[in-house]
C-alpha cells in the first residue's frame, strides 16, 4: 500500500489551477495553427492569428488565457493500492483550488446558491470532482477549467431507441448552430452517447479530455466523428462567429451501454481556449 499525503495533493492541485489557465495543451495549439493554415476567410484568419498571439502571451507571461477562468472540474483516478493520509482527498482538492485561484489571481466565478442568493464564494470553490478507482499505486489528477460561454451552449436530450444516426447528427449540428458565436468558436465538440441522464453528460465531458487528433477506437464512431466535423464546418459560423471554414477543431465521441427504452445524447462544447492539465503522483 502506497501512502500519499493530502498536503502533497493540495500543492499539486494549486499548481494545476494556475498552469491550466495560462498554458494551452500542445495538441490544442497545433490544431489552432492548422486551422489558421486551412482558413480561407481573411477575417477568420485574422481572428485565429489573434487567438494564437493571445495564448502565446498567456504562456510566456503566465497570465490567464481568458478572463473566465472557469469552474474547476476534476477527473481523479486513484489506484486501489493508494492510501490517502493526513486528511481527506476532497478537502485537499478544495484547498488546492482555493490556494491556486487566490495565489494565481484567477477570477472567482462560483456563487454559493444557484437561484436565490447568488453570492460569490470568492475563492472559486467548490470544485466539481469526479473520482474513479483504478488499478495501481498512482494518483492521477486531471483538471479542466470550464468556462461558462461554451458551457451555456451545451445541450442534452434523450432520444427514443428507434433514433437513427441521422437523428444524432441533426441534434449535434443543431446544437452547434444555435450556439453560434456565443460558444467562442472554433470549438471542440464532446459527444456522449448512451448511459443515462447523468452518465451521458459525464461521457461528453470525458470526450473533451481527449487529445485532438485521436479517434474513437470503434471505426463506426470514428467515421461519425469525421462526418460531424465536416457538417459542423459547413455551417459557416467560422472563428469568433465572423464566418469561415473552421467552426470546430474536432468532434470526439464517447459511448456507453444504455437502457433498451432510450438513447441519451449530450453535446458538451469547449471553446478554443480548451484548457486542461494533468499530473501523476
Amino acid at each position: 500500500m502506497r501512502k500519499i499525503s493530502v498536503n502533497k495533493i493540495r500543492e499539486k492541485v494549486a499548481m494545476l489551477c494556475k498552469k491550466a489557465n495560462y498554458k494551452l495543451p500542445d495538441d490544442v495549439k497545433s490544431a489552432i495553427k492548422e486551422a489558421y493554415n486551412k482558413e480561407k476567410s481573411s477575417l477568420g484568419k485574422e481572428v485565429l492569428s489573434q487567438i494564437i498571439k493571445n495564448y502565446e502571451i498567456a504562456e510566456n507571461s503566465k497570465v490567464p488565457i481568458c478572463q473566465d477562468t472557469g469552474i474547476a472540474v476534476f477527473f481523479i483516478k486513484i489506484g486501489e493500492d493508494v492510501k490517502i493520509v493526513d486528511g481527506d482527498i476532497y478537502d485537499a482538492i478544495e484547498e488546492g483550488v482555493r490556494k491556486g485561484y487566490l495565489k494565481g489571481y484567477l477570477r472567482a466565478s462560483i456563487v454559493k446558491d444557484p437561484l436565490y442568493e447568488r453570492e460569490n464564494t470568492l475563492d472559486n470553490t467548490p470544485a466539481i470532482i469526479h473520482l474513479e478507482i483504478v488499478k495501481g499505486k498512482n494518483l492521477e489528477i486531471t483538471l479542466m477549467p470550464k468556462g461558462a460561454g461554451s458551457e451555456n451552449m451545451s445541450k442534452m436530450t434523450i432520444l427514443t431507441p428507434s433514433a437513427s444516426e441521422e437523428d444524432i447528427e441533426n441534434f449535434v449540428v443543431k446544437t452547434i448552430k444555435e450556439g453560434g458565436a456565443n460558444a467562442c468558436p472554433p470549438v471542440i465538440v464532446g459527444v456522449g452517447i448512451g448511459g443515462n441522464l447523468e452518465s451521458c453528460t459525464l461521457l461528453s465531458k470525458k470526450a473533451l479530455l481527449r487529445k485532438i487528433g485521436t479517434q474513437n477506437p470503434d471505426s463506426k464512431y470514428s467515421q461519425l466523428e469525421k462526418k460531424l466535423l465536416k457538417k459542423i464546418n459547413k455551417l459557416g459560423i467560422g472563428p469568433a462567429g465572423f464566418g469561415g471554414l473552421i467552426t470546430a477543431l474536432a468532434v470526439h465521441i464517447e459511448t456507453s451501454p444504455c437502457h433498451i427504452s432510450n438513447l441519451p445524447i449530450c453535446v458538451s462544447i469547449n471553446c478554443h481556449a480548451a484548457r486542461r492539465a494533468s499530473l501523476v503522483i
